[in-house]
């Protein structure tokens, strides 16, 4: 008897556990094609289901931001960071939310707390260039950006981003072979090649001027 209760707690607990998946999926696909309603159904049923998994309250404070509800998303996103310290994409949704509500140091503490978990992370990556351009602080985003191309390096957004960066340092070189690379890969990008253009212009401006 005894094994047949274990046997059957065995099978209970791995079919919560796929259905717990399953309406986590089936939230995250609703999210992206802008079905908040059912998104937020399955997101609280998933919730219920894994009571210790962050990824269910990282879904409903997406929806949350999605709907400028940023109580709610602070409230959410918390709730994950409280249930997995090591949930980087909730951090990224706290600084989402400082940077909504203008707080650019709490937004660039938070993102970069997102990177140190997880360097991969696109959406802290691109939030910490927006934060940093906001506050006028380039250094740290330099190093992510470089750190995310060393394993993504035909990432022309994030190539782009860098180059825009060292262009506010004034290291126009720099900015040019990155600009150069990306139209390589695609001749067609306008801003690419708009920005190419300002570098040239700074760079022939600082050999007459012989800086």
């Amino acid at each position: 008897m005894d094994m047949d209760r274990k046997e059957n707690d065995v099978t209970g607990q791995e079919n919560t556990i796929q259905r717990y998946e399953v309406l986590q999926e089936l939230g995250d696909h609703y999210t992206s094609v802008g079905d908040y309603t059912e998104a937020y159904k399955c997101y609280e049923k998933a919730a219920v289901l894994g009571p210790d998994e962050p990824d269910p309250y990282v879904g409903l404070g997406v929806i949350a931001l999605q709907k400028n509800l940023l109580d709610d998303a602070e409230i959410a996103f918390r709730v994950a960071c409280r249930l997995n310290s090591g949930c980087s994409r909730a951090y990224a949704g706290l600084a989402m939310v400082a940077q909504k509500s203008t707080d650019y140091e709490r937004a660039f503490e938070m993102y970069l707390k997102s990177l140190e978990l997880d360097t991969d992370n696109l959406t802290a990556l691109l939030g910490l260039f927006q934060t940093s351009c906001q506050m006028g602080s380039f250094a740290k985003v330099i190093h992510y950006l470089k750190l995310y191309l060393s394993t993504h390096p035909y990432d022309s957004s994030v190539m782009f981003s860098l180059a825009a960066l060292y262009v506010k340092e004034g290291r126009f070189e720099q900015s040019r072979k990155i600009l150069l690379n990306i139209l390589t890969l695609e001749p067609g990008n306008k801003d690419t090649a708009n920005l190419l253009e300002e570098v040239e212009w700074s760079l022939a401006q600082a050999q007459q001027t012989g800086v």
